[in-house]
């Protein structure tokens, strides 16, 4: 290229850098032993916030309960939802998030990575998580003392969909689905920030799998015959069976375990 000129490969290095630079320059603080569960459980209830917003108007509103999922729970599921979610993390997420940033103290690199590598990276991570989930999920469901033990918290009142149960389970269970998405974008590797967008995307599916809300930009309806979505997710609430991959079908078609 000539000078002045910056290619499109050029670009697409440069574009990540000042949000890497950012994130690097307060290392201290995503050093910190809290801050994995802290940042997690604020995000995830910011991402909640919207939905409850939306269950409280559509107490009034027909336009929003056009959208909904049959059956519509009551508010105050949510304060009793958020007070056990909390109790999960406070004695599950936590103490494991804390550990592994005293054994685990991650390197950071100078450069970000290039847009195309961490779409890519996170593409992955999906793929692998949801695999690693479905076999998680249904080894939970065929197995008695699992279900008792680590899932059955998960399904006790969450027949009516509420975005907030997407992070309401025991701790025991918490505790695994975060090592599931932690081990999927160690084993492949992925930049730090690649980790970060991932993890944030992540929190995003599973806030939209238990909304209650058949969405317009939802993952069915985006990617139709491949992603899973609320719908497809809350018949596993409502059956109890079935359905196991959190965001893709094709577990599920290959399986047999696929309900519609």
């Amino acid at each position: 290229m000539g000078d002045g000129v910056v290619g499109i490969s050029d670009l697409d290095k440069r574009v990540l850098q000042p949000v890497w630079d950012a994130m690097r320059s307060h290392g201290d603080l995503l050093a910190s032993p809290l801050a994995p569960a802290l940042s997690a459980l604020l995000f995830h209830l910011v991402l909640c916030a919207p939905f409850l917003a939306l269950d409280a108007l559509g107490c009034v509103c027909p336009r929003v309960r056009a959208h909904t999922i049959p059956e519509r729970p009551v508010l105050r599921q949510w304060r009793e939802t958020f007070w056990r979610m909390l109790g999960s993390y406070a004695v599950g997420v936590a103490p494991l998030t804390a550990a592994l940033q005293y054994l685990r103290t991650p390197r950071l690199p100078w450069l970000a990575p290039t847009c195309w590598r961490l779409c890519v990276d996170v593409l992955l991570c999906l793929f692998v998580f949801d695999t690693l989930f479905f076999i998680w999920h249904f080894t939970m469901h065929r197995s008695r003392w699992l279900y008792q033990h680590v899932h059955q918290a998960h399904h006790q009142y969450h027949r009516i969909p509420i975005a907030l149960a997407a992070q309401d389970a025991s701790a025991p269970e918490l505790v695994s689905l975060l090592l599931l998405a932690l081990g999927s974008s160690w084993l492949l590797g992925c930049h730090p920030l690649s980790e970060v967008a991932f993890h944030l995307l992540n929190t995003w599916l599973a806030v939209e799998d238990h909304c209650g809300y058949d969405l317009p930009w939802g993952l069915h309806r985006l990617l139709p015959r491949l992603g899973a979505g609320a719908p497809h997710h809350q018949l596993h609430h409502s059956l109890q069976k079935g359905n196991y991959a959190p965001y893709f079908t094709h577990w599920d078609r290959l399986w047999g375990t696929e309900i519609r």
